[in-house]
């Protein structure tokens, strides 16, 4: 059965070098007057500052600066219901605590939101869901796709070089993804969306042409990690960005000793995923060959036992969620690839 697809998209779109000292005159241009600001707080001040100065400066109050100490369900509760009568716009500032939370805030309060990321390490910037804490485990909810997506692509260059990378490893799952999304359609009739489906596909492909850590490259990653959110909106699920690669890592973030950034998690089951599936490794390999993918992590190595239990765990994340691990008991042959693939030889202690 065919639907009619009506999708949110922001409305303001800006990636590039300076844009957070603008932000003041895209908000003006939206005619909002009281903007509530919520930003992490170990977030480095003088960003905090220039956001300020760009608002004052196009006659926008910031009425409230709010700052985002945990991504809790609670926490949100507790910013929505304490925030200024006269707000008329929320801004997120920094990485994914403060967005997760103020996205949720815009969601509940139907205000529009600005998104304004200071690292690109994950899609959450404009997705139609947010990871809070709750009863001591992260749930997803709904969430507000922003009104305005504003990428300072300088800011993000500065971010460490660690985040750009786990910003790589979720860009690539879009390739895993999307096999898992068809090869659910073959088996269960899961609905598949072809223009979400092809969104997720194309930025991927796109970001590998030119996987430089320069403000291009920033440019790239944060087009491509902006337009899988988008792609989440028009099919109304996960399914184009996340799949049997998201279901391990979501599995290892309940199993870890010690919290691991979600997109090297998620980049390195990529690779493991698409061997199993048969499309992709080489590029994948060749791309984090050429990013210091693989080197970042051999610094830290993760832990082969975890991995282990969450491949056994991952297939029961979701309910009705079919992926190649839903095939056959596939543990035996992620570990033949966990132990003898060339490129993952001191990824695993």
């Amino acid at each position: 059965m065919t639907r009619n697809t009506s999708v949110v998209i922001p409305t303001l779109v800006r990636i590039k070098p300076g844009a957070l000292d603008r932000v003041g005159v895209y908000v003006q241009r939206g005619q909002f007057q009281n903007a509530v600001i919520l930003f992490n707080k170990e977030l480095d001040r003088t960003l905090i500052d220039r956001l300020d100065w760009s608002l004052a400066s196009n006659g926008v109050a910031a009425v409230d600066h709010v700052p985002v100490t945990s991504s809790s369900f609670e926490q949100a509760q507790e910013i929505f219901q304490s925030l200024p009568q006269k707000t008329d716009v929320i801004i997120g500032l920094g990485g994914g605590k403060a967005l997760d939370v103020a996205k949720y805030v815009g969601f509940l309060t139907r205000m529009p939101y600005f998104a304004i990321p200071t690292a690109l390490s994950n899609d959450g910037f404009c997705s139609p869901q947010c990871s809070l804490d709750f009863k001591n485990k992260k749930k997803s909810f709904p969430a507000a796709m922003p009104y305005g997506v504003v990428v300072d692509t300088e800011v993000c260059l500065n971010a460490p070089r660690i985040l750009w990378l786990a910003g790589i490893g979720d860009s690539v799952a879009k390739i895993t993804s999307v096999y898992d999304w068809k090869l659910a359609y073959k088996k269960l009739g899961t609905q598949v969306d072809d223009f979400a489906a092809l969104l997720s596909d194309a930025t991927v492909f796109q970001l590998m042409a030119k996987p430089d850590h320069d403000l291009e490259g920033m440019r790239l990653l944060a087009t491509a990690l902006m337009l899988n959110g988008i792609a989440m909106e028009i099919s109304g699920s996960s399914r184009p960005a996340s799949g049997s690669e998201h279901l391990i890592s979501h599995a290892l973030d309940l199993i870890n000793a010690k919290p691991r950034l979600h997109g090297l998690q998620v980049g390195v089951s990529t690779y493991m995923i698409s061997q199993l599936q048969g499309r992709g490794a080489d590029r994948i390999a060749t791309l984090f060959n050429t990013t210091g993918f693989w080197d970042e992590i051999r610094k830290d190595p993760f832990i082969r036992q975890e991995w282990i239990e969450a491949i056994k765990t991952a297939p029961t994340i979701k309910n009705n969620f079919y992926t190649i691990l839903s095939e056959k008991d596939q543990l035996s042959d992620l570990i033949a690839i966990m132990d003898k693939d060339p490129c993952l030889q001191g990824i695993f202690i």
